[in-house]
């Protein structure tokens, strides 16, 4: 089984409201929501295909200072495994702006569950309600 390694962030405004963007059409779990990221390519620390995911996507500068580990996720898909750590960000430079065309949602913790989200990013939602209340 191919190991797929991704990495995800936590984008917290200054309402403590974190962001979510949905998956597009066409793509696998089309229309379900996710934590904003992407493919970690060969050689790229977390760290980096973060900062540079959220540029792609949102159009925002982030630090890897402003990037703080919280937890992961481990999951069996049908034909990959999936490793993904989740980053917690509170700072970045820019507006978010959904630049792939994604709709984004601005989420407080509690409700995340209220979106329906792929498997992988389900079991992320409790560490984040414990963080943010």
């Amino acid at each position: 089984m191919n190991l797929l390694l991704v990495v995800a962030a936590a984008l917290v405004d200054a309402d403590g409201r974190v962001l979510i963007a949905q998956r597009p059409k066409g793509k696998a779990l089309e229309g379900l929501w996710e934590f904003p990221g992407g493919k970690i390519e060969p050689g790229e620390r977390p760290e980096d295909a973060l900062i540079r995911e959220l540029r792609e996507e949102l159009g925002v500068t982030v630090k890897a200072a402003c990037l703080a580990p919280l937890t992961f996720a481990s999951h069996a898909y049908e034909d990959f495994h999936l490793m993904m750590p989740l980053y917690v960000c509170r700072r970045w430079e820019g507006l978010v702006q959904p630049l792939e065309g994604q709709a984004l949602k601005w989420v407080r913790a509690k409700a995340l569950r209220d979106w329906p989200m792929p498997p992988a990013d389900a079991p992320l939602i409790p560490h984040l309600v414990e963080l943010l209340g």
